[in-house]
């Protein structure tokens, strides 16, 4: 049977849907490693990462077992939510790559005032930095972070800001990131061509007539 048969649509869609649940998988086993090992402190951030695994763990799953039995309306419900997950990764993944230093500065400062104090801490530690940025934050807000910063540059009596440490390799991180992002965004583009197509497709050995 040629590629385009009914078979390789079958085993292309779940060849995919296998490297979507691995994905879903890896996601959910780093945060956990990273919680687990205290890498990272924010219960936020590790929920978020969790969630999106899930998320991607369960419509991999809705998509194998609607390949596997060429179920239509799973395999509909699929392509529904693949395509408007295409859509929002997508629009996502030209931000990152269209974001310039201001957008960058703005965007971290806003990042930063959401954070609690235990993930300012834990991030202040890691990068070994105090406070954000000494022109983008409020005179009380500076002061409470430096009060509260316990980063062993402190003690050192200089302190380089997070900000400034975060900006300098913020552009080429948004870059991978915004690049990674399209690239799977277009593989969910393909998710949803093959199902689209699969779905259309008779399959020879349930309805054999078809092809009389």
């Amino acid at each position: 049977m040629v590629c385009g048969g009914f078979t390789c649509s079958k085993n292309a869609l779940c060849s995919l849907n296998v490297v979507y649940m691995l994905v879903g998988l890896l996601l959910i086993g780093v945060a956990a490693w990273g919680k687990g090992f205290g890498i990272v402190s924010s219960i936020h951030i590790i929920g978020g990462v969790i969630a999106v695994g899930v998320f991607l763990l369960l419509i991999s799953i809705v998509g194998l077992i609607g390949a596997l039995n060429h179920h239509q309306v799973m395999l509909f419900f699929y392509m529904v939510i693949l395509f408007l997950v295409f859509l929002f990764q997508f629009g996502v993944s030209c931000s990152c790559l269209a974001i310039n230093k201001g957008q960058q500065v703005k965007l971290l400062s806003a990042t930063w005032a959401l954070m609690s104090n235990d993930t300012r801490l834990g991030v202040e530690s890691k990068l070994n930095c105090c406070w954000l940025l000494n022109n983008n934050q409020s005179k009380e807000q500076s002061n409470e972070d430096v009060k509260l910063c316990n980063a062993p540059c402190k003690h050192a009596g200089f302190c380089f800001t997070c900000g400034d440490l975060m900006l300098q390799h913020a552009a080429e991180a948004l870059k991978i990131l915004g690049a990674v992002g399209l690239f799977f965004s277009f593989t969910e583009i393909l998710g949803v061509w093959l199902a689209a197509r699969y779905r259309n497709q008779k399959d020879p050995r349930a309805n054999p007539s078809a092809f009389l």
